[in-house]
């Protein structure tokens, strides 16, 4: 089992970055990759970018790739999203999520593969 608490959302004006963090607690967080998806109102959950567990190995999806940077580190048991460039389109709740343990070292862009999930925090970018 692992606890996953995001944070850091709040509401920006485009173009202004915005760091969101996740902390880790319960089993060693270095056995997860990780992941951030979001879900924006009337939409379905998207994913947003993936981590392997040594931080080695990224993935992102194509409408944030060159914004946005995922990382983490295994020592403080957190991952980061920093979001640069933030666009309206960005608006969305966001989600950190860790992997199956099964998963090993992927790095996965589908859903089905995470089995944690932190609640979300809010990024509002105003036009």
């Amino acid at each position: 089992q692992v606890q996953l608490v995001e944070s850091g959302g709040g509401l920006v004006q485009t173009g202004a970055p915005l760091r969101l963090s996740c902390a880790a607690s319960g089993r060693s967080f270095s056995s997860y990759a990780m992941g951030w998806f979001r879900q924006a109102p009337g939409k379905e959950r998207e994913f947003v970018a993936a981590i392997s567990r040594s931080g080695t190995n990224t993935y992102y999806a194509d409408s944030v790739k060159g914004r946005f940077t995922i990382s983490r580190d295994n020592a403080k048991n957190t991952e980061t999203l920093q979001m640069n460039s933030l666009k309206p389109e960005d608006t969305a709740v966001y989600y950190c999520a860790a992997a199956f343990p099964s998963c090993g070292a992927c790095v996965t862009s589908t859903p089905e593969w995470y089995a944690y999930w932190g609640q979300g925090t809010q990024v509002t970018v105003s036009s």
